[in-house]
């Protein structure tokens, strides 16, 4: 007799069905998508398919073949509890499941992690909520503004610096 409640689809299904191919590939190939699909009170930055394709040549390529780096750059987008659009304009910076902080700024009504733009707030999901952003977050280069340096530190294996050394 009454209409069933939709049941609120998780952070990974919304991934899937919001045509966010590249993370949803690179979320599998970390086999992430099992965590981000399970319980838990996540915030997750989720970069577009543009944000992706706009790293630099054979960036992606080299760390999907390195499943330790990849799972790093995809931690660093996810924040441990749910923190919603109006509480997220409020803050200096946020610590990510990568272990490392995020900034957090707002420049004219244009809210910044690090350096990339929030272009969508507040997907709420089963566990968690979805900001969609413009640019892949790098660990590191929060401190250096140079993703070359961050990557030869944070992660020093020759696939990385491969394409990096490749610019």
């Amino acid at each position: 007799p009454y209409p069933e409640k939709e049941v609120e689809k998780s952070i990974a299904e919304i991934a899937v069905d919001g045509g966010f191919n590249t993370l949803v590939a690179a979320l599998d190939a970390a086999d992430l998508v099992e965590t981000l699909s399970g319980e838990g009170t996540f915030t997750v930055f989720a970069p577009t398919d543009e944000a992706f394709a706009a790293l630099p040549e054979g960036m992606l390529e080299g760390l999907l073949g390195d499943t330790e780096a990849l799972t790093q750059i995809l931690l660093y987008h996810v924040i441990g509890d749910v923190v919603m659009a109006e509480t997220v304009v409020t803050l200096d910076e946020a610590e990510t499941l990568e272990g490392s902080t995020i900034e957090i700024n707002v420049v004219d009504g244009n809210v910044f992690v690090n350096d990339s733009q929030v272009t969508s707030t507040d997907i709420e999901a089963s566990n968690g909520v979805i900001h969609v952003i413009d640019k892949v977050l790098v660990p590191g280069t929060e401190e250096t503004g140079n993703s070359k340096e961050a990557f030869d530190t944070q992660f020093p294996n020759s696939i990385v610096n491969e394409y990096i050394d490749a610019e």
